[in-house]
């Protein structure tokens, strides 16, 4: 029983994993929707690893390893992926100048920054009760959450048919993952509501973006999740 206390927090990290390399496997094939299943898995169990650890009272520092392991593929290779997918049409064209290289590949730079992401975090004891800069599975929600939005209804066409937009938004994202913005984390210091004004409002305006803009609103509710955070910066300690 033991052993079964002591790991089954780790066996739900190496679940995250998994799902993360189907995500990628079938990105690289082309189907987008099964992606979108194991991006949502990988969810799911990124929260309950950490929930089930606590419960049982089974941190460790392997599972701490593991988690950040399993997010490099689930939140960090899915994303940059997806950015490559999204610039492949584009070949080596860039504003009139052939390049040496397809442009697909300045996608992987939000992997790269991913992976620097999680070092840091990992490295950082600050970050208790907030996040310093877009954890990976927000970015990732916002990157998937664009390439779904377009596969499924043509939506931001205006910005899939522009390698310069394209390639702004990678350096943003990239940049995201690293910045010193502080942004809310859903862990509660106390019960009291005031302590968790930025938390109500974000799931609050999180919940009424997806119902009225529904796939659509999918990207745009991590960047809400951005701007309310900006607003709380004080709060967040």
């Amino acid at each position: 029983m033991n052993f079964i206390k002591n790991n089954l927090a780790n066996a739900i990290t190496l679940g995250n994993l998994f799902s993360g390399c189907v995500g990628a496997i079938h990105l690289i094939l082309g189907d987008y929707q099964t992606t979108a299943i194991c991006i949502i898995f990988s969810l799911v169990l990124d929260f309950f690893d950490g929930f089930v650890a606590r419960a049982l009272k089974a941190n460790s520092n392997l599972g701490t390893q593991l988690d950040s392991l399993a997010d490099m593929v689930s939140f960090g290779l899915v994303p940059g992926l997806t950015m490559f997918k999204i610039l492949e049409p584009f070949g080596t064209d860039l504003l009139g100048l052939s390049l040496p290289f397809e442009i697909k590949y300045f996608g992987l730079l939000i992997t790269l920054f991913s992976c620097l992401r999680l070092a840091i975090f990992n490295l950082d004891e600050d970050q208790k009760y907030y996040f310093k800069g877009l954890n990976t599975p927000s970015n990732t929600i916002l990157i998937f959450g664009l390439y779904y939005a377009f596969r499924e209804n043509q939506s931001f066409s205006f910005l899939m048919n522009s390698e310069i937009l394209l390639i702004t938004t990678t350096l943003f994202s990239s940049w995201l993952l690293i910045s010193p913005i502080k942004m809310i984390a859903m862990k509660f210091k106390s019960k009291k509501l005031q302590d968790n004004y930025p938390k109500v409002a974000l799931l609050a305006g999180a919940v009424l973006i997806l119902l009225i803009f529904k796939t659509l609103g999918i990207p745009m509710v991590i960047l809400y999740y951005i701007f309310i955070s900006m607003i709380f910066q004080k709060q967040l300690k």
